[in-house]
């Protein structure tokens, strides 16, 4: 059973990773020290000259924009008794790994290629007359098996969130939900090389802003506000004014804003509006193009179709990987 922490108010953010991390030791210590792409290729790289100049341009940057959240950080790190380093490089996993060196991957001598995997998230998303759906499918990495937890989190300022969480990074690179009727699924999508500028604000900082959002409008504000290292796609829901927003987001500024209506409208890990170059990804393909033939009518449509396993090689509903 997925456990939940039910934390708050506390003194201050950093009090709140102290617990959370706490709360969470065994967990966290378990996915790091099971998680090979951390161990093999993240942690080796850490140790280099070349990696200086990253990892203190993402410390800085973040740790600027967002005090409360990188406050947050270090307190889950002492909490859990894990190197402060460990928690940096998994929470800029994303920001990191397109640095990492040709070599380095290639001279490790552990498979990782099931633990680096791209994530297999899917959403449905719709806004008639009838009914407003947002459903998500989180497929993530199979490292993360048994390493993620719900943090129920109330604030000094009363405002209360739900997140679900990775183990030892911050609510929530998922989903979550907060008392202002404000809610968000996330979807990785795969830039080319080309479209990652190095050490700029991390996804999971801004996704823990996202859980004090006042509003699908504020939420939005707050992604289109922060320079982004490497894209995603977030899908903001405001169940106050019952609207839905499919944001999909690159580095340096690029922001495209679609608004879901009465059309169904799904969306896997690949770019569908804004206009990015993109690494070719078969299994986004492959559900994007599953999905589009699937009944798409009703609440149980929804369900349905995030649980489909039609596709042999790459089902919306992954519960095998494929190499």
């Amino acid at each position: 059973m997925l456990e939940m922490l039910e934390i708050g108010p506390c003194d201050n953010p950093y009090q709140m990773g102290f617990l959370t991390g706490q709360r969470f030791s065994k967990k966290i210590r378990s996915r790091l020290s099971s998680d090979l792409v951390l161990q093999n290729q993240l942690l080796p790289f850490a140790k280099t000259p070349e990696s200086q100049a990253l990892i203190k341009a993402l410390t800085i940057n973040n740790q600027k924009k967002f005090p409360k959240y990188w406050d947050e950080l270090l307190g889950t790190a002492e909490g859990s008794g894990v190197p402060v380093l460990y928690m940096i490089l998994i929470n800029f996993r994303k920001e990191i790994l397109p640095f990492l060196p040709k070599s380095a991957a290639a001279s490790s001598n552990v498979d990782t290629s099931l633990y680096n995997t791209p994530d297999d998230c899917s959403d449905v998303l719709v806004v008639s007359d009838t009914m407003a759906i947002a459903a998500h499918n989180e497929d993530a990495n199979v490292a993360l098996v048994g390493h993620t937890y719900i943090i129920k989190a109330t604030l000094p300022n009363g405002l209360s969130f739900v997140g679900y969480t990775y183990a030892g990074e911050l609510p929530s690179c998922a989903f979550g939900f907060n008392s202002n009727g404000l809610a968000f699924t996330l979807n990785s999508v795969p830039p080319s090389e080309a479209e990652i500028v190095a050490g700029g604000i991390g996804r999971n900082f801004i996704s823990r802003d996202l859980l004090e959002a006042t509003s699908i409008d504020d939420a939005l504000s707050k992604i289109q506000s922060s320079e982004v290292s490497v894209g995603h796609s977030y899908n903001l829901i405001d169940i106050g004014t019952r609207r839905i927003l499919n944001v999909e987001t690159a580095s340096r500024n690029r922001v495209s804003v679609h608004e879901v209506g009465a059309t169904p409208f799904f969306h896997a890990n690949m770019y569908l509006h804004l206009q990015v170059e993109q690494v070719d990804d078969d299994n986004s393909k492959g559900r994007q193009e599953r999905a589009a033939v699937l009944p798409k009518r009703s609440k149980d449509d929804f369900l349905s179709l995030l649980g489909d396993t039609d596709h042999k090689r790459y089902p919306i509903y992954m519960t095998v990987i494929f190499t």
